[in-house]
């Protein structure tokens, strides 16, 4: 993706030849309508200028103040010297952007940026009098070019108050995003809390086991050191893949292979129609990849009871080292503000999917929503 400061360049660059050809084509031209015999035809010096009007838009974002002196400038000697600019169509774009620029700064520089947009047709009148044009003759063009300019700094006043707002909007989903994210991760600690204390339960158990019936039964007090190792080894994983996680408030969250097919059988008594594809028999799975699958299908449907149309597709493939899921659902044109992929319950299910090293997608296409996810546990 290219950095932003390339694309405005890009953009400046684009916008300075535009402008450039159409002071060009006006200049060959004659102008606008019927050619004045009286005006200077284009020639070098025509040339040099307007490529001096037009070039401080390539560099409008760094210096719009002197880009629009610098184009003003030379767009008043091309008049002057009898060139027939009908519109200075650099100039405009050039106060468009000191408008963009300085209508939010603070009183100093924006009034005197306001006072420098709004003196270019002035200058323009003082140089078609200096050379003996009776301003009078060219009132209504003057008066034109000063509505031309007023408008411009409204325009830019406005674009700015625009990018303001979207800027804000795009703050706020940002840290509901945030927020979502990190609620999700106090609920899965919660969860990874719970896991710890069951696993070092039994673990003190077992070891206590171990230790009354390592002299009358060695062979079962190794099988309560082998449950010992096995929970220890299985604690430490689920610990090393949720260690900086956050999650949910529930604590009757089932890990059991058969989890799956009850949540499915639950959500169809509550009315909605699933066509289910699930391995047969389910694999046992690492308790945490347990928990967020669960959790990732419970919350996909209950979109879907929500916001979809009442039915909804859903696929478990089982492989060595990853759970995939894949929940299918007719979604509405438009769906619930907050509720859609971008919606607190999607952030929960990616973090989830995301703290494991895995992946979710959700997206809508074609009057369905489709939510993907991968769980590697190997």
């Amino acid at each position: 993706m290219a950095h932003p400061g390339a694309r405005r360049t890009v953009a400046g660059g684009l916008l300075a030849a535009g402008a450039l050809v159409a002071t060009l084509a006006i200049l060959a031209a004659g102008g606008f309508g019927t050619p004045d015999p009286q005006s200077r035809h284009l020639d070098a010096l025509g040339v040099v200028l307007a490529v001096v009007a037009a070039a401080p838009l390539a560099v409008r974002h760094r210096a719009p103040g002197a880009g629009y002196a610098v184009s003003a400038l030379a767009s008043v000697a091309l008049l002057r010297l009898g060139y027939p600019l009908d519109a200075p169509v650099a100039t405009c774009a050039a106060a468009y952007s000191v408008a963009l620029a300085y209508s939010g700064a603070r009183p100093g520089p924006r009034w005197l940026a306001l006072a420098g947009v709004n003196a270019f047709v002035p200058a323009v009148a003082l140089a078609y009098a200096s050379i003996g044009v009776r301003v009078w003759d060219i009132s209504t063009e003057l008066l034109a070019w000063a509505a031309t300019f007023a408008g411009l700094w409204v325009a830019g006043d406005r674009s700015r108050l625009r990018d303001l707002r979207l800027a804000q909007v795009r703050a706020d989903a940002e840290r509901e995003r945030r927020l979502a994210a990190a609620d999700e991760r106090t609920r899965i600690a919660r969860e990874l809390h719970d896991s710890a204390g069951h696993a070092i339960n039994v673990i003190l158990v077992q070891a206590g086991a171990a230790r009354l019936l390592q002299d009358r039964d060695p062979r079962r007090a190794r099988e309560a050191l082998d449950t010992v190792e096995s929970v220890a080894r299985e604690t430490i994983a689920d610990i090393d893949r949720l260690v900086r996680a956050l999650r949910d408030d529930r604590q009757d969250v089932p890990a059991e292979p058969g989890a799956l097919r009850e949540l499915i059988d639950r959500h169809r008594v509550g009315g909605l129609r699933i066509d289910a594809d699930l391995p047969e028999p389910v694999p046992p799975l690492p308790r945490s990849v347990a928990w967020a699958a669960y959790r990732i299908l419970q919350e996909a449907l209950t979109n879907a009871a929500r916001h979809g149309a009442g039915s909804a597709a859903v696929a478990v493939r089982s492989a060595p080292d990853r759970l995939e899921i894949d929940v299918t659902n007719p979604a509405p044109a438009r769906a619930p503000r907050g509720e859609g992929p971008g919606g607190h319950g999607i952030v929960g299910m990616r973090e989830r999917a995301t703290l494991l090293g895995g992946t979710l997608h959700a997206a809508g296409a074609d009057g369905q929503f489709r939510l993907s996810a991968v769980l590697p546990h190997r």
